[in-house]
């Protein structure tokens, strides 16, 4: 068994964590940053450009571009589709900063957007949004940017640790700052601590302790637990987003749970019960143009009604709008459809809410920079920029502006730092201990404890939350992890073990879905994402607070309050004559 003696030891100057939109900005950023001869290092689960969600992203990227909009505007949008929760700052340097982006994505990185005739950027409507300005690749917008991304990263002089996973934050002895981050090299089996003077956590979030989900079943929220562990807050951790559509394709493919993109509502969809009706007018004015959170409730209420077996979600319906011209404006969409027997084009989908994003995380400031020195977190690792719910579009445009912030700060800080710090060796061997746990246990299966959580997170602290669930759902979820203890994995060979990283994978999700279910007991209303039967009004908005959790021995949920850095509820910072909306009616 493995010992701190026989593990192996790395040294580099800056240490990425993760290589999606954040990670491989990040890197680029700080490559540009730092002084000469800096050694940047990235580490990456899976392989460079082939993993994560940033790849995944389908609809697009929001960045106010003119024709009426404005920063403002994109930043009263974010702030009233979070239910005025999020950080306002980070909020404001999110959609100021986009613009700065998309424009280096294009001439810098050589990414091709789709056009309009007079050759501006064409920008499609989004959900939830007072513009259309969501810049897109079709519907396959994040390969673009990641493949982009990955051959510029690729030809730089990064150092390139892939399949290794990160699974443990190791603090210096006094606790006051990260002295590295011990990894599975996952070709070989062995350990590998890997001190650097910064660390940029871009390991993304990935909501799949849930029966539907959306998120590589790779993400497994591996980030936070370490955060948790490491005893760092994290806020609004009560927050999943459920994307309204995700294709229910059955249980015998991965594909159930895939997003059916935004932009199909956007574009006119219309979403269809059982009975044929279209219901989404029955729930809010916008219908199936309203935010993500109220279109999943309007859904998931609707599958609540019905008493058919044999249909579980509802359907999504374009033919209205001209076969061809689905084809047309939508061909990755209604080729996936395809793929699953199902003709998006002509005929109707059926879809369910699928868990998407993640809008809490650690705790941080507009520079990326976390209570523990030498530490960053950008992307969906951190917590803030969305607050209660997260608009279409701003995924992909907060993971690249944070991702290149925190590369730029990494850069800058290293200057005024000295050596390398030194690990607490204690905390070393405690995290060692606990990765090499299972191989101490009887081997057994795991995915039978996975699918269990997943069926305990969807049915008990899904899209509609009540007391008596959530104390029943902290109930199983305590279930799988004690059974989770209690079952091994052969130790034989632990090269590509990946029944070994599947109980590692678990044991993360264990940790961060009873953290979920504690934030939403502590949030006795309703806001964004996270709805309480027994608690449905939002409380008053000048009143608003978020969640923070901790670990200390235990996990606790404290609150604090919101700070209205820029704008007040009932406020706006639009100019008087500005108009409500500046998209066309559906």
């Amino acid at each position: 068994m493995f010992t701190l003696r026989n593990i192996d030891r790395h040294d580099t100057d800056i240490l990425i964590l993760g290589t999606g939109g954040a990670g491989l900005f990040g890197a680029l950023h700080a490559l540009q940053s730092a002084p000469p001869g800096t050694r940047v290092s990235i580490a990456v689960k899976g392989l460079i450009g082939k993993c994560g969600c940033t790849r995944m992203v389908q609809g697009g990227y929001n960045v106010a571009l003119g024709g009426g909009d404005t920063v403002e505007r994109h930043f009263m949008d974010t702030i009233q589709g979070g239910k005025w929760l999020p950080n306002q700052d980070m909020a404001w340097r999110l959609c100021e900063q986009a613009v700065v982006r998309i424009r280096e994505l294009e001439n810098e990185l050589g990414c091709f957007f789709d056009r309009n005739p007079d050759g501006t950027l064409h920008q499609k409507a989004f959900a939830g949004q007072t513009a259309d300005r969501t810049v897109h690749k079709g519907d396959l917008t994040g390969i673009e940017i990641i493949n982009r991304l990955m051959e510029t990263v690729l030809s730089r002089p990064v150092e390139k640790l892939q399949e290794h996973r990160a699974i443990g934050l190791i603090p210096t002895k006094d606790g006051s700052a990260l002295s590295g981050v011990l990894m599975i090299d996952m070709r070989t089996g062995r350990f590998r601590f890997v001190r650097a003077k910064t660390v940029l956590m871009a390991t993304g979030g990935g909501p799949t302790m849930y029966k539907y989900h959306t998120p590589s079943g790779d993400k497994t929220m591996d980030g936070l637990a370490m955060a948790l562990r490491a005893g760092l807050p994290l806020r609004d951790m009560e927050m999943v987003q459920f994307h309204p559509t995700g294709l229910l394709a059955g249980d015998h493919t991965r594909m159930t749970g895939t997003v059916l993109e935004e932009g199909l509502r956007g574009a006119g969809g219309q979403l269809i019960n059982h009975a044929g009706q279209r219901f989404m007018f029955d729930y809010d004015a916008k219908g199936e143009r309203a935010t993500r959170d109220v279109v999943s409730r309007g859904i998931y209420a609707e599958m609540r009604k019905n008493n058919n077996p044999e249909q579980e979600g509802v359907f999504i319906s374009m033919a209205h709008l001209g076969p061809e011209n689905v084809r047309k404006k939508f061909s990755g969409m209604v080729k996936r459809c395809a793929d699953s027997g199902f003709d998006l084009a002509a005929g109707k989908v059926e879809v369910v809410p699928t868990a998407h994003y993640f809008m809490g995380g650690v705790v941080v400031d507009v520079d990326t920079r976390t209570d523990l020195e030498g530490l960053y977190v950008a992307g969906e690792d951190a917590g803030g920029a969305h607050g209660s719910n997260r608009l279409g579009g701003n995924g992909v445009a907060n993971s690249t502006v944070y991702g290149g912030i925190a590369g730029d700060v990494m850069g800058r800080d290293i200057r005024r730092m000295g050596a390398l710090r030194e690990p607490d060796e204690t905390v070393l061997e405690a995290e060692l201990a606990r990765a090499c746990h299972p191989l101490t246990r009887k081997p057994d299966f795991v995915q039978p404890l996975r699918a269990q959580l997943q069926t305990v997170m969807w049915e008990d602290v899904g899209v509609m939350r009540n007391e008596a669930g959530l104390q029943r759902g902290l109930s199983g979820i305590a279930q799988v992890s004690d059974a989770l203890m209690d079952l091994g994995v052969a130790p034989d060979n632990l090269a590509f073990n990946l029944t070994w990283h599947d109980w590692l994978n678990l044991r993360s999700l264990c940790d961060i879905s009873e953290v979920i279910a504690k934030a939403a007991l502590a949030r006795d209303n309703s806001r964004g994402a996270h709805f309480r039967e027994d608690h449905p009004e939002p409380g008053a908005l000048e009143d608003s607070y978020f969640t923070v959790a901790r670990q200390t021995g235990t996990v606790e949920v404290t609150r604090a309050p919101v700070q209205f850095t820029i704008v007040r509820p009932g406020e706006t910072i639009l100019p008087a004559h500005e108009p409500e909306t500046l998209v066309a009616a559906q």
